[in-house]
């Protein structure tokens, strides 16, 4: 039986195909393969069209959730901004909604311009830029033709991505080992440059071409040179990614690696050249002439065809595709064995190990007697591989965001960053906790590859990841019971039959997302069924129904939102949360959501598309004091707003703006800088008694964006009503477009903010300048002035 070829999911697309610089160590020209000389310099428009069209029948054929694609050469950047812009727009118009594109482009540097950069942070397009050290490291190799050096120009490069107009944009450096540079001298040199990531790369090598060897150097030179670069890169504290050190760290635990060229994952890459020939993953032009050519070209061909070529599926194929001697090797599993152009032999073809074999085990071992096999917290892997925190926001989305808005495709992109947050923080804190609950841990990872959207579906709970926080902070009362509760409600709603124990406190079982079940204290087995579940306690007695489940309002347009009056880690808002709901109050809620629903999609159509995408789950809060309304949002809880039931559906919809509007920047917060950390400063909001942080400052101000916003509607849909209502309104329409304006203000004078941050803020300026512009009665202006006065009378006495 044939086996079905796993989906394309990462694309090279060459733009150019020649070069400014002349680097002896480059496989495109200077190895065997010679198709470039045949190739058209510059890619056509005709060329890019196609191969965008081929990218996005072939995600929504697959149902992808994100392509990858690299815009790469030669010199891309050769290519020009106007065909580097048609080529992004191209790629991004064809792929079907809910598929988010990853686009980077990769270059020496040399021709990045601060114009490139504008052109790049418009389009959403990531900067990689190769660099192998020092000066002396990197003229090396890095020349131009004419022997002159590219080390000033790379740097000027990097040092302008270093920018904080441009940081967001620095995707990391590649740097190629060469044995005869010093490992530290090449380490420090790119340390001191703080990149966000830089992937170390073997220089390409075959059997028939062995790597470079030095005299006396040892058997394994280039793990003795990557090994050394290792133990500086731990002692500083992993000051940046380092792909191919997390991938051993990673698949020495049994998780995926993040690279091909380590680790038993099938590849999903494929290149398209100038001319609109597909081809299989670049590195193999180091073996052959002609040995990544599949015959194939985008106007003819699908990315389906492609996908089922011979070559790629034959790196698709795992342990089973691998040589005889790889497959009885003790680090396999790590290893993978090595990029498959490293393998190649003119008389066996690539049934080989490595050409680098013995670097390999000497550096996965060094790094296991390093303690790689326990020391890094390892994540879920996401499914194809996905790093832990993608770029999650192009730099529209960003403004978008800035703007206080965010739609349906922004609201997601933030939302499935802070998934992968998740996982990322529920793995450093098993490894933190010594590894305990291992059959948990090892069922979630199981789940992860053969039930994702199952995993998926209970991680993305908000408060999935407050176990962890709390675990992380160091608050160890919370025990390893949730995480086990996390890989059982997975478990079940995959139905394969999986089992798994959780702790039973207080005589109550609580699967997360699900509901809860009445079961005695002790130890229960919970097993995941096809048609539901079981639930075996300890003194034998069995359960197959929730006696408390977890309970959804569906609102306007088909979307629902739970109510979560169950789940033990609610009560991560600053307010107490209220109890299970009795019938009467469940009634009122599901009336007041409906009704608020409706409302905010008449006054706040910009908001409500939002939070339609990232609002998952409202949480009862208990009443507060003398009917003061009361909601909250939790910083580690994302997708979810706490609110003590208003007596009004408009004020309901008030709050459900507002406090999304502090899950949203939270979640921004978590990608970007935008305020020196270190800023030790207090500041007081105009609407608030006491001063506060900056990042205090900056939540208020945003969320109260969608109150100015909610108050400028509400005044425009109360005209012709009773003048009482419509005073009000129109009061504090007046009032708080000029706190937030002020508190704006206060936040760019603050000199705090970082270049990301003032486009925030100015994002934020610009979203208020209308809404300044309003005329407003003189009477609730007055209005206005006389509550400012009370809330300055309030800082003044403390009272």
């Amino acid at each position: 039986m044939t086996p079905t070829p796993r989906p394309l999911t990462q694309f090279v697309v060459k733009v150019h195909s020649r070069c400014d610089l002349a680097c002896d160590h480059c496989y495109v020209y200077e190895h065997a393969d010679t198709s470039w000389r045949r190739r058209p310099k510059v890619i056509g428009e005709e060329v890019l069209n196609t191969v965008a069209e081929r990218i996005g029948e072939h995600a929504a054929a697959h149902r992808l959730p994100v392509v990858r694609v690299v815009l790469h050469g030669g010199e891309p950047l050769l290519a020009g901004p106007d065909r580097l812009r048609h080529a992004a727009e191209a790629l991004r118009a064809a792929l079907p909604p809910g598929c988010a594109l990853d686009l980077r482009i990769h270059t020496n540097g040399v021709q990045l311009s601060r114009a490139y950069c504008e052109l790049f942070a418009e389009l959403g397009v990531k900067v990689g830029i190769s660099l192998d050290g020092d000066r002396a490291a990197n003229d090396r190799h890095r020349r131009f033709a004419d022997g002159r050096s590219s080390h000033p120009q790379v740097l000027r490069a990097v040092e302008l991505l270093s920018t904080p107009e441009y940081r967001h944009l620095f995707a990391g450096l590649l740097c190629t080992v060469d044995i005869e540079n010093d490992p530290a001298a090449v380490y420090r040199a790119l340390a001191e440059l703080e990149p966000p990531a830089v992937d170390f790369l073997l220089p390409h090598a075959t059997w028939e071409e062995p790597p470079k060897r030095l005299p006396g150097g040892g058997e394994t030179p280039y793990a003795d040179w990557l090994l050394t670069v290792h133990r500086l890169w731990e002692s500083d504290g992993r000051p940046f990614a380092v792909r191919t050190f997390e991938s051993v760290h990673r698949t020495l635990r049994g998780f995926s690696s993040l690279t091909e060229s380590l680790g038993l994952e099938p590849s999903d890459l494929a290149v398209l050249e100038t001319d609109g020939e597909f081809e299989q993953a670049d590195s193999l032009k180091t073996a052959y002439d002609g040995a990544p050519a599949t015959g194939m070209n985008v106007f003819a061909h699908s990315l389906d065809d492609l996908a089922r070529h011979p070559g790629i599926m034959a790196r698709q194929s795992g342990l089973a595709g691998l040589s005889e001697a790889c497959r009885a090797c003790p680090v396999v599993r790590s290893c993978g064995g090595g990029l498959y152009a490293h393998r190649y032999r003119a008389d066996t073809g690539f049934d080989n190990p490595s050409v680098y074999c013995g670097d390999l085990m000497k550096l996965i071992n060094g790094i296991a007697e390093n303690g790689g096999s326990t020391a890094v917290p390892a994540a879920i892997p996401a499914q194809g591989g996905e790093s832990l925190l993608p770029a999650a926001l192009t730099p529209a989305q960003l403004d978008e965001l800035a703007r206080g808005y965010g739609g349906a495709d922004t609201v997601s992109a933030l939302a499935r960053s802070q998934l992968a947050l998740t996982r990322a923080m529920l793995a450093a804190a098993w490894d933190a906790s010594g590894q305990g609950s291992a059959e948990a841990w090892g069922l979630l990872s199981a789940l992860d590859a053969g039930a994702p959207a199952a995993v998926d579906a209970v991680l993305a709970h908000p408060y999935a990841r407050a176990w962890a926080a709390r675990r992380l902070a160091g608050d160890l009362s919370v025990g390893l019971g949730p995480l086990a509760a996390l890989a059982a409600a997975a478990a079940v709603r995959a139905g394969r039959g999986d089992a798994v124990a959780v702790p039973v406190r207080d005589g109550w079982l609580h699967l997360p997302t699900l509901g809860r079940i009445a079961v005695p204290d002790g130890e229960a087995v919970v097993t995941g069924l096809a048609d539901g579940f079981e639930v075996r306690a300890q003194d034998g007695s069995v359960f197959t129904s929730y006696d408390q489940p977890l309970r959804r309002v569906r609102l306007a347009g088909g979307w629902t939102v739970a109510l979560e009056d169950l789940d033990p880690l609610r009560d991560s808002h600053d307010h107490p949360v209220a109890g299970r709901l009795p019938e009467g109050e469940l009634l009122g809620w599901t009336g007041a959501l409906r009704e608020a629903w409706e409302l905010l999609g008449r006054d706040l159509p910009g908001y409500a598309e939002g939070i339609r995408a990232g609002l998952s789950t409202v949480t009862p809060l208990r009443p507060g004091p003398a009917g003061r309304d009361v909601s909250s949002a939790a910083r580690q809880a994302f997708g979810a707003v706490g609110i003590a039931r208003p007596a009004t559906a408009p004020t309901l919809a008030l709050l459900l703006a507002h406090e999304f509007q502090h899950v949203k920047l939270g979640a921004v917060l978590d990608l970007f800088d935008l305020y020196d950390r270190a800023d030790e400063q207090l500041y007081f909001a105009p609407w608030r008694p006491d001063p506060r942080p900056l990042e205090g400052l900056l939540q208020g101000t945003y969320a109260h964006l969608a109150v100015t916003e909610y108050w400028g509607t509400r005044t425009a849909a109360y005209d012709g009503l009773p003048a009482e209502a419509a005073d009000r309104a129109r009061a504090q329409f007046a009032l708080w477009r000029r706190y937030t304006a002020e508190a704006v203000e206060r936040l760019v004078e603050s000199g705090a903010l970082t270049g990301v941050g003032l486009r925030f803020a100015e994002g934020m300026r610009e979203s208020l300048t209308p809404w300044l512009a309003v005329p407003v009665p003189r009477a609730a202006e007055q209005t206005a002035d006389r509550m400012r006065e009370k809330h300055s009378r309030v800082r003044a006495t403390g009272a």
